[in-house]
């Protein structure tokens, strides 16, 4: 059996769950998720929880037990507490700023780069060198995360670029002089 699929996710209060035939919806405090699930998976409410049950041990139904039971969890969290990543900008004049809903960064570039947010998701900036990015779906979060960091990833002889918080950047050595021995 599957350690995470049988694993219950609790329903916090203020969380509606409805499960229909072609997929579950769950609508909470911060917003509303739809999402279409694999139909052999059986769904159901017990007691305030959420339970997933798969009907056979075929290889198929194992992978798809785990897989629906965290989405749902991420889920039910998204709604209810909401998802954030943080990044940093490392370098000397590189800097972010939020005009509007937008948010341009200056990244070493000619020019400046401008990142438009997917719909959901809010970007905010702190100081000049850190990016939030927050809303309800995981995935979406985690995307528009790695879209960001993808514009100037962190440089592994200098450690300039962007990078998440927290993240290491094993800084290489550079090239050193040949000995040249004259005689």
């Amino acid at each position: 059996m599957s350690r995470i699929g049988k694993l219950p996710i609790p329903v916090p209060a203020g969380v509606t769950v409805n499960i229909t035939s072609d997929g579950v919806s769950v609508k909470g405090p911060k917003g509303e998720l739809k999402r279409t699930l694999p139909a052999e998976m059986k769904i159901a409410m017990e007691g305030g929880n959420l339970v997933v049950t798969r009907p056979s041990d075929t290889s198929t139904h194992r992978a798809y037990h785990g897989l629906t039971r965290t989405l749902l969890a991420n889920m039910v969290e998204g709604v209810s507490k909401g998802f954030e990543k943080t990044l940093d900008i490392v370098g000397v004049g590189y800097r972010a700023e939020k005009t509007g809903d937008k948010l341009m960064l200056r990244l070493g570039f000619s020019h400046q780069v401008e990142v438009i947010p997917m719909p959901g998701l809010t970007l905010a900036v702190e100081g000049n060198n850190k990016i939030k990015v927050s809303g309800i779906n995981k995935e979406d979060v985690g995307q528009m995360a790695a879209e960001i960091r993808a514009l100037k990833p962190p440089d592994h002889y200098k450690g300039k670029g962007i990078r998440y918080t927290g993240e290491k950047v094993h800084i290489k050595p550079g090239k050193t002089g040949k000995v040249v021995s004259r005689q």
